[in-house]
């Protein structure tokens, strides 16, 4: 089985490239096995929502998409990850409907967050309510009905067909410890701790990235996983300043800031807020410009101006191809504030030199880039889909037949963005060090070096015009086209 790599990282749901798993093993080796080195696989669990991310049971694989087998034939070729939901399981999984039927007889009372244990008098406090970090404007709980009709509150974070795990006990760290431990048998090589920052709740505090719990939380699954040789990436959409906290501590991390800053940088032709993150940001870390989820706007909070980022999030509407404010409401099932819903191509109007570069920055960036399967094939909005399904974030998430995508590949923008994740993933110097060189506002200049490997960018943010020089053998080469 594949260990993790520094090579580009493919997003995709098990059923967005073709039907299933097989179908994506078999796209994989058709067109991008030299462009793509690993493979977060988003949930493949049985799933009774959020697009899997409600997983009813991580020993089985939804038979939709297909098998364990062929999760590890892909791990034979690719390095993958795979998704803990760490703070929440399914309210259809047999653990829940076990609490529910057998209430204090179940081997899963303790499983969940029950608030007559967590509460000092079974009940928050209004002041207890308003500190906690919540996604719902009241106490995040649903009522839990027993088959004996008692009922009695228990913590919901998100989706009520996600019930939160109290993490605290014993149940529940076996859980976890059997849950992590299977996944890493089954040929992960990282696992992604969705949601972890929500897992280490404390009466009167915010319940969110709790110090020092979180620390010793993180730590206590490093350790189950450490005999397998898998690393974690805590999943945390906040401050920049908590990416840096989560670094310091010698773990991976996302960098969910880039994307925004790079759609401000092409749309005005101006980088220093770009550069400046370039300078600071940490060095383990995963480089992302499109996901599952949508373009993420807290994440850039201090690394642009308030009025900056407002700019750009309204000039999304007005630059962007397809893409309207009304995606982002109630009629859309998406009042989420903190991030824009629209692929990233679209995000850049479509326009195929803006995208290769936000591309070549990301992957002469530090980090380990990640390249959402709608980005890799420079995917255009998918306003059928969202009309059909009425959900915001559909229209990122496109459904790609194995037809379309022998069409898709054929277009000049996807070769030559191929072209690119094959250079990042096969030239040496991109193991090395990370340099930002002195040059106007309007450009962007970055070497990589390694020993006496050098790759270089240079970009113009106003003409959207790049070039890669690069060694090779001793002789200095500019990428072409």
């Amino acid at each position: 089985m594949k260990k993790l790599e520094n090579k580009c990282m493919l997003i995709t749901y098990a059923d967005s490239v073709g039907n299933n798993l097989k179908d994506l093993n078999y796209v994989l080796e058709k067109y991008f096995s030299k462009a793509i080195g690993g493979v977060h696989v988003l949930p493949f669990f049985p799933s009774s929502g959020d697009r899997g991310f409600a997983p009813m049971d991580y020993h089985k694989v939804d038979p939709a998409f297909g098998d364990w087998s062929d999760i590890e034939k892909l791990a034979e070729k690719y390095y993958l990850m795979f998704d803990y939901m760490i703070n929440h399981i399914s309210a259809q999984s047999e653990y829940y409907k076990d609490f529910l039927k057998n209430k204090e007889e179940s081997k899963y009372k303790d499983l969940f967050l029950r608030y007559k244990n967590f509460w000092e008098n079974g009940e928050p406090t209004q002041d207890q309510v308003d500190v906690i970090y919540k996604r719902k404007p009241r106490a995040p709980y649903v009522e839990a009905h027993f088959a004996d009709g008692t009922w009695e509150k228990v913590w919901c974070t998100f989706d009520e067909e996600q019930i939160d795990i109290d993490c605290r006990t014993e149940v529940a760290k076996e859980f976890i410890r059997d849950n992590l431990t299977n996944l890493c048998k089954h040929g992960a090589a990282m696992i992604r701790l969705d949601a972890f920052a929500y897992a280490t709740k404390k009466a009167g505090t915010s319940c969110f990235f709790i110090e020092p719990e979180v620390w010793d939380f993180l730590h206590a699954c490093e350790e189950i996983i450490r005999p397998y040789n898998v690393e974690l990436l805590p999943e945390i959409h906040e401050h920049y300043t908590m990416q840096q906290k989560i670094a310091e501590k010698d773990y991976y991390v996302y960098d969910f800031a880039l994307p925004m800053l790079l759609i401000h940088a092409i749309y005005y032709g101006e980088t220093t807020y770009l550069k400046n993150w370039l300078k600071i940001c940490p060095s383990k870390q995963f480089t992302t410009l499109d996901t599952h989820d949508g373009i993420g706007v807290v994440d850039v909070k201090d690394l642009l101006p308030d009025e900056e980022i407002e700019r750009t999030k309204e000039d999304i509407f007005k630059y962007g191809a397809n893409v309207k404010k009304i995606y982002n409401t109630a009629a859309y099932h998406n009042l989420d504030i903190y991030q824009v819903n629209c692929s990233y191509y679209s995000a850049l109007g479509n326009d195929d030199a803006s995208y290769l570069l936000s591309r070549a920055v990301q992957f002469f960036a530090p980090g380990i880039p990640q390249v959402y399967y709608v980005g890799l094939l420079a995917g255009v909005n998918d306003l059928k889909l969202l009309e059909e399904t009425k959900v915001g974030r559909n229209i990122n998430r496109h459904y790609y037949s194995l037809e379309e995508i022998d069409l898709e590949v054929e277009r000049p923008v996807v070769k030559k963005l191929i072209h690119l994740m094959e250079f990042r993933n096969t030239h040496p110097a991109f193991s090395g060090e990370f340099e930002l060189r002195t040059c106007s506002e309007q450009e962007l200049h970055i070497v990589r070096t390694n020993g006496e490997h050098l790759a270089e960018l240079k970009a113009n943010f106003v003409t959207k015009k790049m070039t890669i020089t690069y060694s090779n053998e001793g002789v200095m080469q500019i990428l072409g086209d």
